[in-house]
């Protein structure tokens, strides 16, 4: 695998696939970079409560400082290693899997769920014993359920089913964006979903992976939108996800991206109140520039650490084989967690 340098010229080196002798049960955080990761404290939260002797071990090291830019690099195990260890090991349970591998890892795997490969990423691995006493290892995208958790059960007050039937708006031109285009259209509603992007070409692959997926034209459609202008004569959407970087536009296409965007967000109509939009970053801060702007625009604005939550309890619920939202506390507990160490690692200057 191609590495890259920091800029004092460091290469990543790989961290050794390790399980410790005293737990009952690993479960890994398998991709890089995976310094800011909050997903082996949620794990470890559930964990605890269920009373299992079980951790989350992420599978990357560092080099750099926090002062290098650009940051500090990781690099983890090549798949075929990686599998070939949780394989042999009786201890695994299941593995969350980021970045780069989410969808280079998905040939290699015994089988997959539709949410994966709709969704055209695997971000889980879990295990599955077969009628005829083997194991299958099965990839799924628990992300789905992270951005449907996170839109539903943060609904704007006084509404049942605020999204169906309505257009939606996808910011964004990766995985995050597939993913929530196929929750759109699955279990949201949408009538259409628009699309706006930075780089033109990301929305011209995703539209079309979804014609090859979905060839029916029975289906939501994609509607790519490249500037403010084209937005006037659009029906203003119920649902925002944005799955981007909170950078500041810098670039010709990013300042026109963000001119659309800030259009939907003033967008609206007598009979179509301001909706949700769901920030799906988080990092280095909660409050991002669009979140900003669709709350100053009068939207309701949902934080990513929501749909992380909900997709690491899908991950658990996987893994453990019990009913996390049933037992008492829990979410919560994981709420909390997830809250604090958000609170704990942004920029003091920006809380």
């Amino acid at each position: 695998m191609a590495t890259q340098p920091t800029a004092g010229g460091v290469q990543p080196t790989e961290e050794p696939i390790t399980c410790p002798a005293h737990l009952d049960g690993v479960a890994y955080l398998y991709g890089h970079p995976l310094l800011n990761s909050l997903s082996p404290p949620l794990h470890q939260t559930i964990y605890n409560a269920l009373g299992l002797n079980w951790t989350q071990i992420p599978l990357s090291s560092v080099t750099g400082t926090s002062a290098t830019y650009p940051p500090p690099y990781t690099k983890s195990p090549p798949i075929e290693k990686y599998l070939a260890t949780i394989r042999a090991n009786p201890k695994f349970v299941g593995s969350s899997v980021t970045m780069p591998w989410k969808v280079s890892i998905m040939p290699h795997l015994d089988d997959l769920t539709e949410d994966a490969r709709q969704a055209g990423a695997c971000n889980t691995i879990f295990l599955r014993k077969e009628a005829n006493g083997e194991t299958s290892y099965v990839g799924t995208n628990t992300d789905c359920i992270g951005i449907r958790e996170a839109l539903v059960q943060n609904r704007p007050e006084g509404t049942e089913d605020p999204y169906r039937g309505k257009p939606a708006l996808i910011i964004g031109g990766g995985g995050t964006a597939r993913t929530a285009v196929y929750v759109m259209r699955k279990w949201l509603g949408a009538s259409k979903i628009y699309i706006v992007n930075r780089d033109r070409a990301e929305i011209e692959a995703i539209v079309k992976e979804d014609q090859e997926r979905n060839p029916s034209a029975d289906k939501a459609e994609l509607i790519p939108v490249y500037s403010p202008a084209e937005v006037a004569q659009l029906e203003a959407p119920a649902a925002i996800v944005s799955g981007i970087p909170n950078y500041p536009p810098k670039s010709p296409e990013e300042i026109t991206a963000r001119e659309t965007i800030t259009a939907f967000f003033n967008l609206s109509s007598s009979t179509t109140p301001k909706g949700a939009i769901l920030e799906m970053c988080y990092h280095p801060v909660p409050w991002t520039e669009i979140a900003e702007l669709a709350s100053s625009a009068g939207w309701k604005v949902i934080l990513g650490s929501e749909a992380l939550i909900w997709q690491g309890l899908e991950q658990s619920r996987l893994w453990t084989g019990r009913d996390l939202i049933g037992t008492p506390g829990l979410v919560q507990r994981v709420k909390d967690v997830v809250t604090n160490s958000i609170a704990e690692r942004a920029p003091k200057s920006n809380l």
